[in-house]
């Protein structure tokens, strides 16, 4: 079964490269057959649905590639169906160089990271962009519950393809909520043991 990613990314100068460096014969040998990770599986949905970031990157008109982290709450990068996604598009620094870029060609390339488990799934699509003031319903299914940033526009993804990386180099990272959570243990424990002081303290003091 061949990759609908690979069919996608793995250009003439890409199998070059794979030849030169020894890799080609691995990847040659599936690239026969229906291509698969071209639908989102229930796999991809929940990934997407607990990240709070993720980076985008688009090519300018002159060929210059730009990459642009979106964040938001967790969630906030919404699954429409298993071959669209979308976001509501927060005000920024008002450069609008995705935006422009977008404008002119609608291809996008996203890496949603999940550092603290070394996960990252790459997602190849054709994004198609609707002002707030020519989507109200869209916007309001795209907005998220308590996030109070300005929407200027909703962000439909149309997928291509997408491909999950081995986790390779990436290194681990946390946040504030996932320490919490690893520490809870710890944290009552520090609890307990401040509770005994406490009753010992007043033993002594009577």
């Amino acid at each position: 079964m061949s990759n609908k990613f690979w069919d996608i990314t793995f250009t003439p100068g890409v199998k070059a490269a794979q030849t030169h460096y020894g890799s080609r014969p691995h990847y040659a040998k599936s690239e026969n057959g229906a291509a698969k990770n071209a639908r989102l599986t229930e796999q991809e949905i929940e990934f997407i649905g607990e990240r709070d970031g993720f980076y985008m990157a688009t090519v300018g008109e002159k060929g210059q590639p730009y990459t642009q982290f979106r964040g938001g709450k967790r969630g906030f990068l919404k699954v429409l169906d298993d071959k669209t996604l979308g976001f509501a598009d927060f005000r920024g620094n008002l450069q609008y160089i995705s935006v422009g870029n977008l404008s002119k060609n609608k291809r996008v390339a996203l890496f949603l990271m999940d550092y603290a488990n070394q996960r990252r799934l790459k997602v190849l699509a054709e994004a198609e962009i609707k002002d707030a003031s020519e989507a109200p319903e869209l916007i309001e299914k795209l907005r998220t519950a308590d996030y109070k940033a300005k929407i200027e526009r909703a962000m439909i993804l149309h997928l291509e393809a997408f491909d999950w990386n081995c986790p390779q180099h990436i290194t681990p990272r946390f946040t504030i909520e996932e320490i919490k959570a690893m520490n809870a243990p710890l944290y009552d424990y520090v609890e307990k043991l401040e509770a005994e002081i406490k009753k010992l303290k007043e033993k002594i003091n009577v």
